[in-house]
């Protein structure tokens, strides 16, 4: 295993499509309930303890082995949303494209021919780092990193903020994007033996609202 391979997966610049996405922060921006830094460590702390949580346990359990098929169900079972549910399989699709480019394997081969229009990204997520050669951790560091950053920089764009203070935003919460890994790991193993039951499913209504009223914006600046 070469943990270096983390940096690439988890580098904006990576070819997965993730800066056409806000994560939700776009509906927040407008709706009001983010204005600043403060509200913006707000929103990002209770996504990563909801929708950061599942998906860090999802992709610990896609590397760890467990059956592609049966995590997709679950993250489908987990995501209420429609718009929410679209939105990961496109995410999922320019992710594999990039995963295929970059590891080439018959895993990715293998799950690219059962979701041609896109399995959710956190699933691919799992399975393009067991092909960079990573494990569980690495892939529930880079969902649970994922679920942060994404509305951290979408907002410098949205609100105009200061780079810096999102950035210490992101930095404020990583004793937390740790804790949240562990939970991740601990239950996203239990996956191969005990079935995709043992997997979180916390719940951020508001995320799934504003994702619906998002999609029906006739304008927007990110994709959702």
């Amino acid at each position: 295993m070469t943990r270096a391979a983390l940096l690439v997966l988890a580098d904006g610049r990576f070819p997965a499509g993730g800066h056409a996405h806000s994560g939700g922060a776009e509906a927040a921006v407008k709706a009001g309930r983010i204005t600043g830094a403060a509200s913006l460590e707000d929103f990002c702390r209770g996504r990563l303890h909801t929708a950061g949580l599942v998906a860090a346990s999802l992709a610990a359990a896609a590397a760890s082995g467990g059956d592609a098929v049966e995590l997709d169900a679950a993250a489908d079972a987990r995501t209420p949303s429609p718009a929410l549910r679209l939105a990961a399989r496109k995410l999922g699709r320019q992710l594999m494209r990039a995963a295929r480019a970059t590891w080439p394997s018959a895993e990715l081969e293998e799950l690219a021919g059962r979701f041609p229009k896109g399995a959710h990204q956190p699933v691919v997520l799992g399975v393009a780092a067991r092909a960079a050669g990573l494990g569980a951790v690495e892939a529930a560091y880079c969902a649970a990193y994922e679920s942060v950053s994404g509305p951290a920089s979408a907002t410098v764009r949205l609100l105009s903020l200061d780079p810096f203070d999102a950035t210490a935003v992101l930095a404020r919460l990583a004793p937390e994007m740790d804790r949240v890994v562990d939970r991740a790991v601990e239950a996203g193993p239990g996956v191969v033996a005990g079935g995709v039951d043992a997997l979180p499913a916390a719940s951020g209504p508001l995320l799934e609202i504003g994702a619906e009223v998002h999609a029906a914006w006739a304008v927007r600046l990110f994709a959702s």
